[in-house]
């Protein structure tokens, strides 16, 4: 299965009671990706890649960037990231932040040897932006095979099982995973996709794929 690319976006709004200074999640930040998994007693890990983080009191773009990895079963390309400041109005000292990861080649041939599929992910993009009335989280796929049974409509916190040729469960697959905190104070979390592993294919861990968060601006 192949398709050529899939995408979407949510917004939390700002209560006026709200203050960015007490935000649940950070100012912004953007991460490629990592994963954290093991077989027989061999971990395989992969920190946090391409991480930025904006600098709320200066405008001006902070930047992250990662060369290719690969560990056994898992190859991720080069990754980046940008975290920008940006301010819209001098005079009120309203500012906007953006904060964007980005990845290639993403390659999970882990599950193979247990009659599994071959995941592969072309490019993806998450984003994170923010003002003083809203944030908004928004993600996109491209290039994607090995997903038999994805629909093209990938709803919130949507989970899809990644099976053997003979049916069998060997990870779940979590994408748009958005977290909203409670009470709302207008900050967001997305993660792209986090595929866990089930016993059943000799694994233990995850491989996270794309996060950001952000607050509002003051």
């Amino acid at each position: 299965m192949r398709k050529s690319a899939i995408a979407g976006a949510v917004v939390a709004l700002t209560f006026a009671t709200a203050g960015p200074a007490l935000a649940a999640n950070p100012p912004g930040t953007a991460s490629a990706g990592s994963a954290d998994f093991a077989k027989a007693g061999q971990a395989y890990k992969v920190e946090p890649l391409a991480v930025c983080d904006v600098n709320p009191d200066q405008a001006g773009t902070v930047t992250g960037s990662s060369p290719a990895v690969s560990r056994t079963g898992l190859k991720i390309g080069e990754t980046g990231s940008t975290c920008t400041t940006e301010v819209v109005n001098p005079a009120e000292l309203l500012t906007r932040t953006k904060s964007v990861a980005t990845g290639t080649a993403f390659e999970l041939s882990a599950l193979v040897a247990a009659g599994g599929p071959r995941l592969k992910i072309g490019k993806w993009t998450v984003t994170c932006d923010a003002d003083d009335k809203k944030t908004t989280a928004g993600w996109s796929l491209e290039k994607i095979s090995g997903w038999t049974g994805l629909p093209q409509d990938l709803t919130p916190g949507y989970v899809h099982d990644i099976k053997s040729g003979s049916g069998t469960v060997l990870a779940r697959a979590k994408f748009n995973d958005s977290v909203l905190p409670v009470p709302n104070d207008g900050s967001i979390a997305l993660t792209l996709l986090k595929i866990t592993f089930e016993p059943s294919s000799g694994y233990t861990g995850s491989v996270t794929v794309g996060t950001v968060a952000c607050s509002p601006t003051p």
